[in-house]
């Protein structure tokens, strides 16, 4: 008895050692690969979450985002259908891959932002045009409420700072005005998503100016180049309204005319202040 007993313990032996020696072996097929030693010196690829609007149908949306021109990491209908108990969304390309999402772009020194974000589409329409205005859609409660469950466990999982979380009008201002100035910037940014100026660090800066006192544009602009915009040296007069444009609808967008005044520059250096 006291033999067999001994055989099966060096049986139950052998099998922990191989067990030890097989943690952490992946096998790929025709090899396999050793993950037990990885690098400290690594990062994930995605620094920034871009929120951007379809401007399109959910169905039109889809085949474009699945098709050869442009794609996106995730898609979210405008009234998210239920599965399981829980609001769908649908992953077009995982978040280790690079998708087409956001163009010629640029922030806070990335020049070309696809290489380090995950793109997110919202659907809806975009805008109409009123007698030469631009005239914006809302977004549906279910849709930002599924969004923001989506945007806290990317944003967790890939460490991203919350200046990081922007628009596509915010990377690229010359091209796009999305996700507009109906997107619920302040109550993302309450939620954990995103950045968002302190209101009595912005009323220090103003510094009892009247809001729509005009400040000098150059000053202006060297503040959000500070902190994140593309401001180029010769950009025209319309190019510089763009930019001062894309962050007043992200951060005012009661008033997003492009024009440099005291309210925009109180916001940029509360949220300079901020967030660096």
């Amino acid at each position: 008895m006291k033999t067999r007993k001994k055989g099966l313990w060096l049986l139950l032996a052998l099998a922990l050692a191989g067990c030890a020696r097989e943690k952490g072996i992946v096998d790929r097929g025709d090899y396999r690969i050793d993950t037990n030693h990885p690098a400290r010196n690594a990062y994930s690829r995605v620094r920034m979450l871009v929120i951007h609007y379809t401007a399109a149908s959910f169905e039109r949306s889809m085949s474009l985002l699945v098709g050869p021109e442009v794609s996106v990491h995730y898609l979210l209908s405008q009234q998210p259908p239920v599965s399981g108990g829980k609001p769908l969304v649908w992953a077009l390309v995982g978040e280790e891959k690079l998708a087409w999402h956001a163009g010629i772009s640029y922030w806070r020194g990335y020049r070309g932002v696809n290489s380090v974000s995950v793109g997110i589409e919202l659907e809806n329409p975009g805008y109409r045009e009123v007698n030469g205005v631009k005239v914006f859609y809302p977004f549906s409660d279910a849709q930002i409420q599924t969004l923001t469950r989506l945007a806290r466990d990317i944003i967790r999982r890939n460490g991203i700072e919350p200046q990081n979380v922007v628009g596509h009008a915010d990377v690229a201002p010359q091209r796009k005005d999305d996700p507009g100035p109906l997107f619920p910037w302040q109550a993302l940014a309450q939620a954990g998503i995103g950045a968002w100026p302190d209101p009595a660090r912005v009323a220090f800066y103003l510094n009892g100016r009247n809001p729509r006192q005009p400040v000098d544009t150059a000053t202006l602009l060297a503040l959000l180049a500070r902190y994140g915009y593309d401001v180029k040296p010769d950009l025209t007069v319309q190019e510089q309204q763009r930019v001062i444009a894309a962050f007043q609808m992200h951060f005012r967008p009661e008033n997003y005319d492009g024009q440099a005044d005291a309210q925009t520059q109180a916001i940029a250096q509360a949220l300079l202040e901020k967030y660096g």
